[in-house]
């Protein structure tokens, strides 16, 4: 039987999960960053390296999707991942503290912390999502994907404004009473968010090929060999490689070539934030509200997201050339912008994508997808910024360096946007691309082994 679709307010219950994630998330990957190389003069690379843990372990997404799959639940995984999450994100905390200490001791435990952080991530995570997919009306999906997206943002920001103010003086004890405060929060808050939302787990009648497999490498094996599935995955690892790679570098960037204070570069990391903001409403508002838009595919606004964001770093891949009288402000803008709209279809177009696979299929799914993004942010901001050094140091030249780094993006975003449109036109079924559920016919794959 078929559950009750969700509301505005069902949604932006479940988009409270995403600002309790974001709040815990932004203290371990900035706040204790800034801890670790400023206050206690550790490498760099302590975080960089803790961080890449926490995105590594999100590989096992897709266990925890098909997890809740199988038991038919997902407000579950979503409390005890978001309890794992807590927990983790006040294991780090202590450790940051004790590294004053004891060294050694102390990034032992931030290890083990932050690899339990990234299992948090993902069961929650990877769950709310597959309950979005599975009760999301398909008009809404795009407004949904924004509203959990901004709302995660706001969780991050929020947080790091407030804790911002309250570490001050700082101590290590001081450290972990406002971590671990923020993490008992965010965890009621979840609580409260999920109460009662999703309800009972719907009965699925099982057919001969069994509505729900229970296998997991043969459910892996089966999401692999729908070509929709295995195209999307391919486009979320390509955009969200190319969307990351951006991270570290552009503020440097915008020192180096424009010669900009870090006061200065700080703005216009904010000016391009303030784009992809917009460039999300822009896809949220009118592909629910504007009825000419209503009917465009949601994967069109990826493809389309994709080839701006090309094209505004082809910008900045000649704007150090042009450096005196480049719009640079505007530039940074338009790229984040196109990110924002891309990112947002991209989300609906997982919810949807998910949605049509059939009942307590959205789990897995979810899970693999999560798990290319993961993997992807992780290698784009330390490939990023090895690539900026390599070249640097081979041609002598910074200007040089970024703008191999920026064409390297540019050309991604254009796989990406071709990858996305091959998703769009590949199949006579193209009703996943405009938010319809309904099951999903692929005679291009094999048949699975059961």
């Amino acid at each position: 039987m078929n559950q009750a679709t969700l509301g505005w307010f069902g949604i932006l219950r479940l988009g409270l999960v995403q600002t309790a994630l974001g709040a815990i998330v932004v203290l371990t990957t900035s706040t204790l960053n800034r801890v670790m190389v400023v206050e206690l003069a550790l490498p760099a690379m302590l975080p960089g390296v803790l961080v890449a843990a926490h995105y590594a372990v999100q590989m096992i997404r897709p266990k925890f999707g098909h997890g809740s799959d199988i038991g038919g639940r997902r407000t579950p995984w979503i409390i005890g991942g978001m309890g794992l999450l807590a927990f983790s994100g006040s294991l780090a905390a202590f450790a940051t503290a004790w590294m004053s200490v004891n060294v050694t001791a102390g990034i032992f435990l931030a290890v083990i912390a932050f690899v339990l952080i990234g299992a948090g991530v993902g069961a929650s995570g990877t769950s709310l999502l597959a309950l979005l997919a599975a009760r999301v009306a398909p008009e809404r999906r795009a407004a949904a994907a924004t509203i959990v997206w901004l709302m995660m943002i706001f969780g991050m920001a929020v947080t790091a404004g407030i804790v911002g103010n309250l570490l001050d003086p700082f101590s290590a004890s001081w450290l972990l009473i406002v971590s671990s405060t923020v993490a008992v929060i965010a965890f009621l808050v979840t609580c409260l968010a999920v109460w009662g939302v999703e309800g009972r787990a719907p009965v699925i009648a099982k057919d001969q090929t069994g509505a729900v497999q229970s296998d997991f490498r043969a459910a892996l094996r089966e999401v692999w060999a729908d070509s929709k599935a295995r195209h999307f995955t391919i486009f979320v690892f390509v955009s969200m490689l190319a969307y990351s790679g951006q991270d570290l570098v552009l503020e440097p960037f915008a020192g180096h070539i424009f010669g900009m204070t870090p006061g200065e570069s700080t703005k216009l990391a904010g000016v391009q934030h303030g784009g992809v903001f917009a460039g999300m409403l822009l896809v949220a508002i009118t592909s629910t509200t504007l009825r000419i838009f209503r009917k465009v595919p949601l994967l069109f606004w990826a493809v389309g997201g994709c080839g701006v964001s090309a094209l505004a770093l082809f910008g900045l891949v000649i704007a150090g050339d042009f450096s005196v009288w480049w719009p640079l402000q505007a530039n940074v803008f338009l790229l984040g912008l196109a990110n924002g709209a891309f990112a947002v279809a991209a989300i609906a177009g997982m919810m949807a994508l998910a949605g049509a696979a059939g009942p307590r299929k959205e789990g897995i799914r979810m899970g693999v997808w999560g798990a290319s993004q993961a993997i992807a942010f992780g290698l784009g901001g330390f490939l990023g910024t090895v690539a900026v050094d390599a070249v640097r140091y081979l041609s002598g030249s910074p200007l040089h360096a970024y703008a191999a780094v920026f064409l390297a993006e540019a050309l991604l975003f254009v796989w990406a946007a071709r990858l996305a449109a091959v998703n769009l036109t590949d199949s006579p079924d193209r009703d996943f691309a405009r938010g319809k559920t309904g099951q999903i016919s692929d005679t291009s794959s094999a048949e699975v082994p059961a």
